[in-house]
């Protein structure tokens, strides 16, 4: 496989793995692929463990070239047979009361205009302060969006060895680029220059100011699951779908997306609360945005306002008590399923 490959790999082995999931894998292979099940899922690199026994149990796999299976319908079968045993076990689970400090929520920009960076995003990153406060882990992304304003980031790394993974981080992203021969300036997009942006570097000040105040304790490349708390920057191109998914397979389980120009975007993975960074947008896409930053501009609240807000949110739809619009239409359209993997290797 090409030298990108791991990345890919990595991100649909860690997804599988996202607490949201409940630890119950089931991989279902066609039986020559090159990705075989061991590769993907290999013993003692993860630990699945049957909740009955609290043993470690063996990878579930459903062979499709297996020759117990006679037909199209034998297959479909053993998919659905396999898949029963895992949803019984599921269905038994109930809630439990947990600290604030285990959620793990990663914030996200996507179409910014000129207000996100004065309304939506710094009331992200106040929100980001609290929970960073209550033991949480809270990840920022969106390596092209924060390139050129690195040294702020770097400033405000806990240690050299983090800082130097910032840098690191960036470097792999150029490298990246340029071996496809793709210069940054796709960003700002036709959209964000519309909505008032006019250039990467305003974009990039807006953008880190989801992140708060707070030390950045880590860095997360792409692909790989976050084994720290606090304030981490998970590495991930600027796609909203693309860094959606890298943040699932970092452990995400609390998504929060900022829009200026409007989006149906949503992962039927994890919750996903829209902030609208407008009045009018919040007023037209009444039934797409969960909070109206736009209030911070009209003078009817502030920063900390929306913030405590949002706060408070969080936490009812961590609890189960309120549904985000991106849940909400998820039971009546696809959108909310817009997965899709970063694979920066050729493809032979």
């Amino acid at each position: 496989m090409g030298g990108g490959a791991a990345v890919p790999i990595r991100t649909l082995r860690n997804i599988s793995l996202n607490p949201n999931f409940g630890g119950e894998v089931m991989v279902v292979s066609l039986g020559c692929e090159k990705l075989q099940p061991e590769r993907l899922m290999p013993p003692g690199a993860i630990a699945l463990v049957d909740q009955r026994t609290l043993q470690e149990a063996p990878l579930d796999v459903v062979c499709l070239q297996d020759e117990a299976h006679v037909g199209f319908m034998s297959m479909v079968d053993s998919i659905l047979r396999q898949a029963d045993e895992h949803l019984k076990r599921l269905n038994a689970r109930r809630r439990e009361t947990v600290p604030a400090s285990e959620l793990v929520v990663g914030v996200q920009c996507g179409g910014s205009d000129a207000f996100s960076g004065v309304t939506a995003n710094p009331a992200v990153g106040f929100c980001t302060d609290l929970l960073v406060r209550a033991g949480a882990t809270v990840m920022f992304s969106e390596v092209t969006e924060v390139r050129d304003g690195i040294d702020q980031l770097t400033a405000r790394a806990a240690t050299p060895e983090v800082a130097q993974a910032l840098i690191d981080q960036m470097a792999w992203y150029d490298a990246y680029l340029a071996r496809g021969r793709v210069d940054r300036s796709a960003n700002t997009t036709p959209g964000n220059k519309k909505g008032g942006l006019s250039n990467i570097v305003e974009k990039a000040m807006g953008s880190i100011v989801k992140s708060g105040s707070a030390p950045i304790a880590g860095v997360v490349a792409p692909g790989e699951k976050a084994v720290q708390k606090g304030l981490l920057y998970a590495a991930t191109p600027a796609s909203d779908f693309i860094c959606g998914t890298l943040q699932l397979a970092a452990g995400m389980n609390l998504h929060v997306f900022t829009t200026g120009r409007g989006t149906p975007y949503g992962l039927a993975q994890v919750p996903v609360i829209k902030v609208a960074t407008r009045s009018d947008l919040a007023r037209r896409w009444h039934d797409l945005m969960d909070v109206n930053a736009g209030r911070i501009a009209d003078g009817q609240a502030t920063i900390e306002d929306v913030g405590w807000e949002l706060f408070h949110l969080m936490l009812d739809v961590a609890s189960g008590r309120k549904k985000t619009w991106a849940e909400h239409w998820a039971e009546h359209w696809k959108l909310a399923n817009q997965l899709v993997l970063f694979n920066p290797a050729p493809v032979t």
